[in-house]
């Protein structure tokens, strides 16, 4: 949310660590809000395993349902008060009603679906708050279980984590992850992965693989998903900047 000759290696000169800080912060808005709002994505994967699920795990799928409620109007929103993400992580009362915390539900029910959704939300929460060291060590406890929505979406997210602190290695290793979670079928999903992958290795210096990847843009996203999605990205421009001609 580019290429021509170069390294392949990541560049850890000062010059490219500049333009790769507040990665996250400069290009989560134009990749992230692509069509329907991530919480539904979660609200399908989550009935869909609370189906098959035995019945004593009721509780824990009740507990959740206010802070997974309350995550859902964040993740909508253009801005929420930090407050909020403070709600939806260590519980309280709001409005009359009460909230329980996704980290008591993370550390109580870990073996069931709604502690594991509850990894996945932590770990966003935290991201939002830069405590990048927490995002991580949530979100890679989140199994997506084979929903490549909501598992590409989690890989974005430690890929976001790892950029901000300047482990580039990690950071894109996470982002070919979500590519590859990425079902070929689902443009949103795919151009979510390969937008933030081509994006961050223009940021550090990696040029041939962000060519690689704008280029895979071009062949993999319609011009009618952008249009629809009222999306602003011409790769051309990207390659252009790179020195590759159309």
């Amino acid at each position: 949310m580019a290429e021509t000759k170069v390294k392949v290696e990541s560049v850890e000169t000062n010059d490219v660590v500049e333009r790769a800080k507040g990665f996250w912060a400069k290009f989560s808005k134009p990749v992230i809000y692509v069509g329907t709002a991530i919480i539904v994505l979660i609200g399908g994967w989550y009935a869909y395993l609370n189906f098959f699920k035995a019945p004593n795990e009721l509780k824990a799928s009740e507990l959740i349902f206010p802070a997974e409620k309350l995550f859902g109007k964040m993740a909508a929103a253009s801005s929420f008060p930090k407050d909020t993400v403070g709600f939806v992580l260590n519980g309280g009362n709001i409005d009359g009603e009460k909230v329980t915390g996704l980290l008591s539900i993370a550390k109580n029910y870990g073996g069931t679906p709604a502690g594991n959704l509850a990894q996945y939300m932590t770990g966003a929460c935290y991201l939002h708050l830069k405590e990048f060291d927490k995002a991580i060590n949530y979100l890679k406890e989140f199994d997506g279980n084979g929903a490549g929505q909501i598992q590409s979406a989690a890989y974005r997210m430690l890929g976001d984590a790892y950029a901000e602190q300047k482990k580039n290695d990690e950071a894109l290793s996470n982002f070919k992850k979500a590519i590859d979670a990425a079902s070929s079928k689902d443009e949103a999903t795919r151009f979510l992965a390969l937008s933030k992958a081509a994006l961050f290795c223009d940021a550090t210096g990696k040029t041939k693989e962000a060519i690689a990847y704008f280029e895979q843009i071009k062949e993999e996203i319609t011009p009618d998903f952008f249009r629809n999605n009222r999306i602003d990205f011409d790769a051309d421009k990207y390659l252009a900047k790179l020195g590759v001609a159309k």
